[in-house]
């Protein structure tokens, strides 16, 4: 079944190129988006399933072995990702064809989105299955190119200013990453991550310290690692809603999978683990304390996505099965829940026409429909029993008592205090938008689309997020088996080379 391995990054790229042909035919490029999407995500399912039972599938593209040739690689971790990216990007598509219709397609011109969207699934699925690290950089290089159009869609002026932020941050993490792809490739002679996980570990440590630094330079900034992270909640928020949501679920992530791939497979013993746990203590604390001063849904939200990459990096800076099970279980939950925040204040813009709290009050009685779908995903966000949020920290908290250090013991009380500031802030926005007795509107809040019947495939797509969001809480014991055998795979790392391999040496 190996030949299914390519088609998550064959299917989106078919979709693209058939959209782009169909540009003059809106309700056409929906149908081919979606039947791609919905195939991709199938086919990700599949794949979970199979290497659940049977291990890493590999595929030499063609038919060349390895290390020579493209290697893809989909074990447990990459199939997983696979899955949640597939699902959030088809509910986010939907989300979107339900705006474009109801605006007229004036703020999302099909011609450019439909093509778009999917060439940034395509490069995402092929970060997720990369297995050398040049096919991982092309995999980036896929999904920002896309991006660039995406995030300017529209082209208003601030738009095209904080779209320019974003580009401008995103060659100079391009330029870091080829960089220490060049050392690498000048220290070992090879580029694939099997062998390289046996020739890294031949090198100085000082050597292997300078090159995990420039990657871990590269995928931070990509991940909005503080202090890599200023860029983020200027370049995201003036974005179109499922623009805005489809990047904070999901393009930060990308850069927190490339770090546990490199950090596990490349330097599982190496000397920047330190690092890694303090700079996620610092994206803890800086990200939510920058949350807790907004007065804007949208970059509230965008400094709450910063913080919590600060979780997936606790576990990963532990290095321990416990740390790494958990950081890949918060990695699907953050996925799809900063993805539904996004999407409901997308919502909330659309009803309240403002996402800022001063202009907003009296959503609950006005939409209640809205305050559902604002307000569960909130609790998630916010750590809350039973959800999945507080499951995943729990998880995070005990790995960290386990691991009995000082700087593990500083991660757990910034995870507790995180946690609490979290739900302060979230608080904040439900008592000024939603709770509180409507203001009279300010002639500059008015909106065209204002006091309108929201779309019922926006208010669908966002209610599937919800539930599949909600959903993690009664599938978390199964979820949590797959993260602990991924994890226990990626510390072990023989079932990945000899999948690549086989039985000979690398």
């Amino acid at each position: 079944m190996t030949w299914l391995v390519p088609l998550p990054v064959v299917i989106p790229l078919v979709g693209a190129a058939v959209t782009l042909l169909l540009r003059r035919h809106p309700n056409l490029q929906r149908s081919v988006s979606l039947l791609a999407l919905s195939a991709t995500l199938a086919v990700a399912v599949a794949l979970l399933a199979l290497t659940a039972g049977g291990g890493p599938l590999v595929v030499n593209v063609g038919g060349w072995a390895a290390p020579l040739g493209i290697v893809l690689v989909a074990d447990r971790l990459a199939a997983l990702m696979l899955v949640v990216s597939a699902a959030v990007t088809l509910c986010v598509l939907v989300y979107s064809i339900g705006q474009g219709m109801a605006d007229g397609d004036d703020a999302t011109p099909v011609s450019v989105y439909h093509p778009a969207y999917l060439i940034l699934t395509a490069g995402v699925t092929n970060a997720f299955l990369a297995g050398d690290l040049f096919n991982l950089y092309v995999g980036f290089e896929i999904l920002l190119a896309a991006s660039y159009v995406l995030i300017t869609i529209g082209a208003t002026e601030s738009r095209i200013r904080d779209g320019t932020t974003y580009v401008v941050v995103s060659l100079l993490s391009s330029l870091i990453f080829l960089t220490a792809i060049g050392l690498i490739y000048a220290a070992t002679g090879t580029l694939n991550l099997a062998q390289l996980a046996g020739r890294l570990d031949a090198l100085p440590d000082s050597l292997q310290l300078g090159l995990q630094s420039m990657l871990l330079l590269a995928f931070g900034i990509k991940a909005a690692v503080f202090p890599l992270s200023a860029w983020l909640p200027d370049s995201y928020p003036t974005a179109i809603a499922p623009v805005t949501a489809v990047f904070a679920g999901l393009l930060t992530k990308v850069g927190v999978y490339a770090i546990i791939r490199t950090q596990t497979l490349l330097f599982p013993d190496g000397p920047a683990s330190g690092i890694v746990l303090v700079a996620a203590l610092l994206t803890m604390i800086v990200g939510i304390l920058g949350a807790v001063a907004q007065s804007d849904i949208k970059r509230l939200l965008s400094f709450t996505l910063v913080s919590h990459i600060g979780y997936m990096l606790f576990g990963i800076g532990l290095a321990t099965d416990a740390g790494l099970s958990g950081a890949i279980f918060y990695v699907v939950h953050h996925i799809i829940i900063q993805t539904t925040l996004f999407l409901a204040a997308g919502l909330i813009e659309r009803r309240g026409g403002t996402t800022t709290l001063d202009r907003l009050g009296g959503l609950a009685r006005l939409a209640p429909v809205l305050g559902v779908l604002f307000f569960l995903p909130a609790l998630n966000l916010a750590g809350i029993p039973p959800f999945s949020g507080f499951l995943g920290k729990l998880g995070l908290l005990q790995a960290g008592v386990a691991a009995d250090g000082v700087l593990a013991w500083l991660l757990v009380g910034g995870s507790v205090v995180t946690s609490l500031l979290t739900l302060y802030a979230i608080g904040r926005v439900w008592n000024l938008a939603f709770w509180r007795t409507p203001r009279e509107q300010e002639p500059a809040a008015a909106s065209p689309v204002t006091g309108r019947v929201l779309p019922r495939l926006m208010v669908g797509a966002t209610l599937a997020l919800v539930v599949l969001g909600t959903g993690l809480t009664v599938v978390s014991g199964p979820l949590f088996d797959v993260t602990s055998r991924a994890a226990a795979e990626l510390r072990d790392r023989e079932p990945y080379v000899r999948a690549v391999f086989g039985e000979e040496s690398p």
